[in-house]
């Protein structure tokens, strides 16, 4: 073994990936019950937090995602019934994305998602919020670095 090999497990990189496929699937059977995909939970996330009436910009980059990826997520979205497209009056480039009431109603059921998986994380609260702290710094930097 050469000094410049790492072994799998030990790279940051696969530790995320494999942590994020991990938190996935804990979320999963809760997300089927709403009838929503991680994705589209993250999107109806930044819905419920930010009220009615986003850009599809504003989300994407309060998620990291391009149109291209969000576009997708949000045309089934509506077609479920959770949001409205609707194209801005001063900018018809621009589509403006709001809860329908079904959407809102959505927000109460999902409620009990995060201390769900907050008990399968086998975490304290206080540990999670560290974590996640950390990851925001390392997003961060690698944003950083990457530009």
């Amino acid at each position: 073994m050469s000094p410049a090999f790492i072994p799998l497990d030990q790279h940051l990189c696969f530790a995320l990936y494999s942590a994020s496929l991990a938190m996935t699937k804990v979320y999963k059977p809760f997300l089927k019950t709403l009838k929503l995909t991680y994705p589209q939970y993250l999107v109806m996330l930044v819905l419920w937090e930010h009220g009615a009436g986003q850009r599809v910009s504003d989300i994407g980059a309060a998620l990291y995602l391009d149109s291209g990826t969000l576009t997708p997520l949000l045309k089934k979205l509506a077609l479920l019934g959770f949001v409205e497209r609707t194209r801005c009056q001063e900018d018809e480039r621009q589509v403006i994305i709001s809860l329908t009431s079904s959407g809102r109603k959505l927000q109460a059921k999902s409620a009990g998602v995060p201390a769900c998986v907050l008990e399968a994380s086998g975490c304290e609260l206080s540990a999670v919020q560290q974590i996640a702290t950390q990851l925001k710094s390392l997003r961060a930097n690698l944003i950083a670095a990457h530009v």
